[in-house]
């Protein structure tokens, strides 16, 4: 690496360390959720009729199933979320998020993004902005070339408008 490839790595790598935390710690003050937890939820509440299969949860979340599986259960534990067998195929189990997990959910998420935008929105131009959707972009494509994740398919609002 030379010094300017190094200087963006290790900032790009203050910001993966150092995100997290924050988002975890307004969630969890807020709602009692970890940022995992609250995306394993907003999952659920975005697929169709709220349920998922587990393992195609555990591929949109990019968690390994033993770790989904962990979450699941403590988010059912805490009645957010029930597990049932999946009527396509019963040796599959299908998740789906409980009307007391998506009022959670709603509760949350101003918090959330109140959080999301003051730490991250907040200190980027519109340009910026720009910027870090096609930096984020291309990186997708190396790092979840099978788009699994919801994020490396999502596109910005300007973008679907159609031209005038």
């Amino acid at each position: 690496m030379n010094d300017d490839e190094a200087a963006a790595w290790q900032r790009l790598i203050a910001v993966v360390e150092l995100l997290p935390p924050v988002l975890d710690a307004q969630l969890l003050r807020d709602a009692k959720l970890t940022h995992f937890e609250y995306m394993t939820l907003m999952a659920l509440a975005s697929a169709p009729g709220e349920a998922m299969r587990m393992t195609a949860l555990a591929a949109s979340t990019n968690a390994t199933l033993p770790r989904l599986s962990h979450v699941v259960r403590r988010l059912e534990e805490r009645g957010l979320v029930e597990r049932f067998p999946c009527p396509e195929d019963r040796r599959a189990t299908n998740a789906r998020i409980t009307p007391e997990g998506l009022a959670l959910l709603d509760a949350a998420a101003p918090g959330h993004h109140d959080t999301v935008r003051s730490t991250v929105l907040d200190a980027l131009s519109a340009e910026q902005l720009d910027q870090l959707y096609a930096i984020a972009g291309s990186l997708l494509e190396r790092l979840d070339p099978d788009g699994r994740l919801t994020a490396t398919a999502c596109h910005p609002a300007k973008a679907l408008d159609p031209a005038p």
